[in-house]
């Protein structure tokens, strides 16, 4: 019988190995031995300050009760010890606030908050934390912080410069939670993505999607889940990627490299 999913579970080991996330997958696509070694409990991430900086964003959003447990739970990593927060901090106050002054930002983020679903997709259970879902108006979004609107990274996957939202796989976050969200109500509801960024002062933006762009990442994800499945099911052994810092930490030499593949 499968885990029931509650916001005390969501991200508990045991949650994890029996759910795939956009996380996890994503995860897994660039390092399958270090996502498994956490599944483990073998591995820890070290501590990242982008993402509390980035739970303190979300947070801002949800409630007050929730924005200020969050704050009291961190505060050591938000305010320094002579008073005043982190730089970091700041500028996410800031970035808040530009999102708070308009009006249209604030429309696209009414609805019921940290809302999680599951559902099955291409032979494996999945789970879904929405930051925001309005059945009432048709759409669900989320917030996401960046450097800059308009900064091109190059895809492997793409095989072309894209922009932030190609390149850290939202357009398959939205997918995938388009689907669920599907499955679990019925409704088929339209995505956007509220983009604040880290500049000074802030930028912002409301993205919505062509539908056609989620045919590629549905196909996508089709094609490349069955051989994580295995190696979760422990059918097969995990690949590692021998860049991440799991891989760095467990490496074992074993020959020679010639020095052209230090670029490749």
């Amino acid at each position: 019988m499968k885990l029931a999913l509650n916001s005390e579970n969501y991200y508990s080991q045991e949650a994890n190995r029996e759910y795939f996330s956009v996380s996890q997958f994503k995860s897994m696509m660039q390092c399958e031995a270090s996502e498994i070694a956490k599944l483990n409990g073998e591995y820890q991430e070290p501590f990242s300050s982008a993402l509390t900086v980035g739970s303190y964003t979300h947070a801002a959003f949800e409630s007050e009760d929730t924005f200020n447990q969050f704050c009291e739970k961190e505060h050591d990593s938000i305010f320094k010890s002579r008073g005043g927060k982190y730089s970091d901090f700041v500028q996410a106050d800031s970035m808040i606030e530009t999102l708070k002054n308009d009006e249209f930002a604030m429309f696209a983020l009414t609805g019921e908050k940290e809302q999680i679903f599951k559902g099955h997709l291409f032979g494996a259970d999945w789970k879904i934390k929405v930051d925001n879902i309005n059945l009432q108006q048709g759409f669900f979004s989320d917030l996401k912080t960046t450097q800059s609107l308009s900064k091109r990274y190059w895809s492997e996957k793409y095989q072309k410069y894209v922009s932030f939202v190609e390149a850290y796989d939202y357009v398959l976050q939205m997918a995938i939670y388009r689907e669920i969200i599907k499955q679990s109500t019925g409704f088929v509801l339209k995505p956007y993505i509220v983009a604040v960024t880290k500049e000074n002062p802030p930028n912002k933006a409301i993205l919505h999607f062509d539908d056609s762009r989620f045919d590629f990442e549905l196909e996508y994800v089709e094609t490349m889940i069955p051989s994580m499945i295995n190696t979760k099911q422990g059918q097969a052994k995990p690949i590692r990627c021998e860049n991440c810092a799991y891989c760095r930490s467990t490496k074992k030499l074993s020959k020679t490299f010639e020095i052209g593949y230090l670029i490749d």
